[in-house]
């Protein structure tokens, strides 16, 4: 998450698809001579306040990941975020822990090198890779789509209180529209519910694919908002199931909050595709800093 709650308002790239800004700004290059080792640049555009968004640093190293295994698509992904990321270089070193036919497993963490030189790990994932499009179609669930307004009724950025100076970045990268009913702390009345929903996709139009539902789970507005908590809100674990390949069109994403507790709260969140299948799922532990 990394994200502030204000109750007020020579080697080949790896870029998947396009020429996206996603795909730029999450590419990883091997580095030459080393198995496993990538270099990468954290961007700026994917910041709140100065925190780097931990699903677009998922993103990064599921695809150095995607890259190192046999298998494409993140199937299971956990990332424990250690100490916070900053716009700038980074290397993320990989290791495969099991390869077997339907699914590969490995790990991988996220350094940068701090400013007295020392090298300093953010992030350290476990992951188990296979192959999405080789899945059966066969889906039994009681899970229900998120019931969110149309598109063209919800709000986006546009329609609410200015924004803190600096932390407009990722909101110029997204095309998100939130449910009104959830956005009751933008006009400093909180609901009390810890509820957040949203139309999501990415502002370049972009379709969807596993890499980009690693950042949907972690790009909403905080639950805290309508709790009505303010301050950091740093994600301390996120894990991610990927259950289909996205159909193409803007995702609905619903995240709750049941429990806080101990300065600490939870975050459920559910990812469907405009053909109405549950595509994503996470749930991550975070900080709430009641002060």
């Amino acid at each position: 998450m990394h994200r502030m709650a204000q109750a007020t308002t020579g080697d080949t790239s790896l870029a998947s698809i396009g020429d996206s800004e996603f795909d730029r700004d999450t590419t990883v290059v091997p580095r030459s001579g080393v198995t496993g080792v990538y270099d990468a640049e954290l961007s700026a555009g994917w910041t709140i306040i100065r925190a780097v968004n931990g699903g677009y640093l998922l993103a990064i190293l599921g695809r150095a990941l995607a890259d190192a295994l046999p298998h494409p698509d993140p199937f299971s992904i956990t990332a424990h975020y250690l100490t916070a990321s900053r716009p700038g270089p980074a290397v993320v070193r990989t290791d495969v822990a099991r390869t077997g036919r339907t699914l590969s497993t490995g790990q991988a963490s996220l350094f940068q090198t701090a400013e007295d030189g020392t090298e300093v790990e953010r992030i350290r994932v476990v992951a188990s890779y296979g192959d999405l499009d080789a899945l059966p179609d066969d889906a039994r669930t009681s899970a229900v789509p998120p019931a969110i307004p149309p598109y063209e009724h919800c709000f986006g950025p546009q329609d609410g209180p200015a924004p803190v100076p600096g932390s407009s970045a990722i909101t110029d990268r997204l095309a998100l529209r939130l449910d009104p009913s959830t956005c009751g702390w933008a006009l400093g009345k909180p609901s009390g519910k810890g509820e957040m929903r949203a139309w999501f996709g990415l502002a370049d139009g972009r379709d969807h694919d596993p890499l980009s539902l690693l950042l949907a789970v972690d790009a909403l507005p905080p639950t805290a908002f309508e709790l009505g908590l303010s301050g950091w809100v740093p994600t301390v674990e996120l894990t991610v199931h990927v259950r289909r390949r996205p159909a193409p069109g803007p995702l609905r994403v619903s995240i709750t909050t049941r429990n806080l507790a101990g300065g600490f709260l939870e975050e459920d969140a559910e990812v469907w595709d405009s053909e109405d299948r549950l595509v994503a799922q996470s749930r991550q532990l975070a900080r709430a800093l009641l002060g």
